[in-house]
């Protein structure tokens, strides 16, 4: 059974997944889909569930969802809701942490990730940018949809520019506080290292108790303004246990700040190695400063390189138009993308992009589909033919039919799948976790241990190395590094695929396609184009005629979906065939199709199919369809009231980059398999052309399952690539599903990865991908791995024994910021990766 309900309460994805992770444990339920937008949740169960259980579910869970059936609970006020999504921006009010710290847990507004603080990253979508809103100029608070008069003053509306979304807004604010932060702690730096300088010339204007108050004063802007907000984190850290990057960061710069202050008010409390010749306390304020300072400067950088790794997707956006022109009763009217509807008739004028998703209805032209599908060649476009979303059209005019609006594009749907695949995290994402959840507390222990062993066996001033050591030892470690190696590549590399016609549904696929050792294909528009036509229609004895076979085929034909069946009843009307009404029609999975026309009973399919009625067929008939088959064609046999009375023959050209690309997986130690549903003569004509040597045909749904469950069962890592209906079980059950994206909407949703343009070589792209990715992600794991390694205990001194090196804490700072920087610096490399 299968029910909708409303959901009332959710205000973003964090709460979407919570629903359906909390409606799927009620027992009896097989399978939950919310959709945030329209506030439902579609519940399929076994048998009748009352909503009363799914009601005390939500209440158990701490009741912050409600269910109710369909009209039973109000929608939200939708001019709020306007009203809200308005202040939000050219973003879309989505925010998620780069780090992935709650899985693909989001936020409706800004802030700080409460697990690793870092700053939240907004998502970007296609409807915060298609939107044109107008003003006027007099009175800004008339808002239009569309331009015209001011209902107040008549004057012209103008267009309104986009607000900055939420990212550019936070770097500018930490740009504006980080030059603060500069103004105030370079003359403390400049009147910190004077001391240094024989005879300062500092101390003949004032005495040095008088400059450390000035120092003091300097410290105040960067402390309790500009990078105040650090503070905050690691009080947020501590108080929930969450340590992290922020942690360590307070308490070092804090313990040297507060040192200070207690030092200029209470100076008789140190021992004499704390003081200087004039009897002051040696204050820190230049190390506590300039570490904030750099830290700061660490996050100004990484705030801009944030920008940049999701920049595939913003290129994506750009493709999408504002504007559209509308045919209505022969009259052309420019239109917002918003108001177009399924069913409209759409102008496309030369090189416009085109507006919505659908088939063109007149006119032929050429569409540069490179920006979806990565290949650089424009596609010849006729009527009937598809066109998709962001495309530019060629040289010539031509009028659509818009099928897909919104959400439903393409290319909107290559942008959620992006963001989706972007926020989602790696198997190997679970070292860095299970590291960084041990670093915090054994970092500290280690500035503990530092500040003893130098307090009891360092040279004088034993307590002046061991402060600034232990410091030194906080300052230095960077989880932060470690956290984002792997998303930092996650979302550069899934951006590059989208670029390049592969979309990875999650990060998972990409570290499970880098393992593959055996590939599945499907022959039927995955090694061939999937673009059947009829060759010959054939009568076996002289009962009927070739065009009463032609019209009984396609007649049958007629109800069905299947591509053959499309190619029969294409070719009967191109000979102008009468198509007659066919009653008590099925599908025979993997066998063919049944059903009567003008009241005869009509059988058609492969030889199985012909077993399954009963039908049957002698050696000259056999003999007659094989000499077909081993060219590479499929026959279908025709059973009429039983007996065999016909056939067709359909031939599907391969593809071109098939052999090529066949190859080069096979070069990379891969395994291709070819499972067809098609016969052994059939399936080894197209075997031999493309050089596979493994291969089984008359393979059904179940069959092609089986193959892929025994080769895992024997230790082996299987890619399953198929377009149809009958792939779809052997998609989900292999280690990862590829999908051509020519195929069906069940194929393309069972699978792990999809491929926009349904072209072989882009498996080859795929596992390009994967494996750049991949290394990415370890050679970013390595980094930061081998930074704290090796940058901790050189902090904590264990060099100055033998060499007298000591790392300065103000130094280590420095090298804390640069580390997140290069790991993200490293992940930007993937974008000029080459994946052909």
């Amino acid at each position: 059974m299968k029910h909708t309900y409303h959901i009332h309460g959710m205000t973003c994805n964090g709460c979407r997944n919570h629903v359906e992770q909390t409606l799927s444990k009620v027992e009896g339920v097989t399978n939950v889909s919310v959709n945030l937008e329209y506030e439902e949740a579609t519940i399929e169960m076994e048998s009748h569930i009352p909503i009363e259980t799914f009601k005390k579910a939500l209440k158990e869970d701490g009741g912050s969802y409600s269910i109710h059936k369909p009209g039973e609970h109000h929608h939200k006020d939708d001019s709020v809701s306007a009203k809200k999504q308005k202040s939000k921006g050219k973003g879309t009010g989505t925010f998620y942490c780069p780090m992935h710290c709650e899985g693909d847990k989001t936020y409706d507004k800004p802030g700080d990730c409460p697990v690793c603080g870092m700053d939240l990253v907004e998502e970007v979508n296609l409807s915060a940018t298609t939107t044109e809103q107008w003003t006027c100029p007099m009175h800004p608070e008339v808002i239009k949809d569309e331009a015209g008069a001011c209902p107040i003053c008549g004057m012209d509306l103008v267009s309104m520019e986009a607000d900055s979304s939420a990212e550019e807004k936070t770097y500018k604010k930490l740009l504006k506080k980080f030059w603060i932060a500069v103004a105030f702690t370079l003359p403390i730096f400049l009147i910190a290292m004077s001391e240094m300088v024989p005879n300062n010339p500092l101390y003949d204007i004032m005495e040095q108790k008088w400059w450390n108050w000035i120092q003091f004063g300097l410290s105040i802007p960067v402390v309790f303004y500009a990078t105040w907000m650090f503070f905050e984190r690691a009080y947020r850290s501590i108080k929930t246990w969450n340590l992290n990057m922020f942690t360590l960061i307070g308490i070092g710069a804090g313990v040297a700040w507060l040192f200070s202050v207690f030092g200029m008010l209470f100076p008789d409390f140190f021992p004499a190695q704390f003081r200087t010749e004039s009897g002051a306390v040696h204050v820190y304020f230049e190390a506590a400063t300039v570490i904030l300072t750099l830290v700061l400067m660490g996050q100004v950088l990484e705030a801009r390189a944030h920008s940049k790794t999701n920049s595939a997707v913003k290129e994506l956006l750009k493709l999408a138009p504002n504007k559209a022109v509308r045919v209505v009763d022969g009259n052309e009217v420019e239109v917002s993308i918003d108001q177009i509807e399924k069913g409209d008739i759409l102008r496309v004028k030369p090189g416009d992009k085109i507006p919505v998703d659908g088939k063109i209805t007149e006119g032929e032209t050429t569409v540069d589909e490179s920006m979806i599908s990565g290949e650089p060649i424009p596609v010849n476009k006729t009527v009937e033919d598809k066109v998709s979303s962001g495309t530019i059209n060629g040289n010539q005019s031509f009028l659509m039919e818009a099928e897909k609006v919104g959400s439903e594009t393409l290319l909107s749907q290559i942008i959620q799948m992006v963001n989706d695949a972007s926020r989602s995290r790696a198997p190997i994402q679970k070292l860095a976790d299970t590291v960084s959840g041990y670093f915090v507390p054994v970092v500290v222990i280690i500035a503990v241990i530092t500040f003893i062993v130098w307090a009891i066996w360092g040279p004088e001033p034993a307590y002046v190395f061991a402060l600034v050591n232990a410091i030194a030892v906080l300052i230095i470690a960077c989880p932060c590094a470690l956290g984002l190696a792997t998303p930092m590549s996650v979302i550069v590399g899934v951006g590059k695929g989208a670029q390049n016609g592969v979309l990875i549904k999650n990060a998972e696929a990409l570290e499970k396609m880098d393992k593959v050792d055996t590939l599945i294909v499907d022959k039927t528009g995955t090694i061939t184009e999937g673009k059947p036509t009829v060759e010959k229609i054939g009568a076996f004895g002289e009962f009927f005629r070739e065009s009463e076979i032609l019209h009984l085929i396609a007649s049958l034909n007629s109800s069905s979906e299947h591509p053959l069946a499309e190619a029969t009843v294409k070719y009967g009307k191109e000979q102008k065939v009468e198509i007659s009404k066919t009653e008590n029609f099925s599908a025979v999975t993997g066998k063919g199709v049944e059903g009567t026309v003008d009241g005869k009973k009509l059988d058609l399919g492969n030889a199985k199919m012909m077993a399954y009625a009963n039908a049957k067929l002698s050696p000259e008939m056999e003999s007659e369809a094989q000499s077909f088959q081993k060219q590479g064609k499929t026959v279908s046999y025709l059973s009429i009231d039983g007996e065999v009375s016909g056939y067709v023959v359909i031939g599907d050209k391969i593809k071109e980059t098939s052999a090529k690309a066949i190859k080069e997986l096979q070069e990379k130690g891969i395994e291709v398999i070819m499972l067809t549903g098609d016969n052994h003569d059939t399936a080894q004509a197209v075997a031999s052309e493309v050089n596979l040597a493994d291969f089984k045909a008359g393979m059904l749904p179940e069959d092609k399952l089986d193959e892929v469950k025994k080769l895992q069962e024997q230790g082996y890592v299987v890619a399953m690539a198929g377009d149809g209906i009958n792939d779809a079980p052997a998609l989900a059950k292999s280690d990862v599903g590829i999908a051509m994206g020519t195929g069906t909407d069940v194929a393309i949703e069972s699978a792990m990865i999809t491929l926009v343009k349904g072209d072989f070589h882009g498996i080859v792209k795929a596992r390009n991908l994967s494996h750049k990715v991949m290394r990415n992600i370890k050679q970013n794991l390595f980094f930061a791995m081998i930074y704290n390694t090796l940058g901790v205990p050189i902090a904590a001194g264990v060099l100055f024994p033998f060499f007298g090196i000591l790392l300065s804490p103000m130094i280590a700072a420095l090298a804390m910021s640069f580390s997140s920087v290069s790991v993200i610096a490293n992940a930007l490399r993937l974008r000029n990766s080459k994946i052909d």
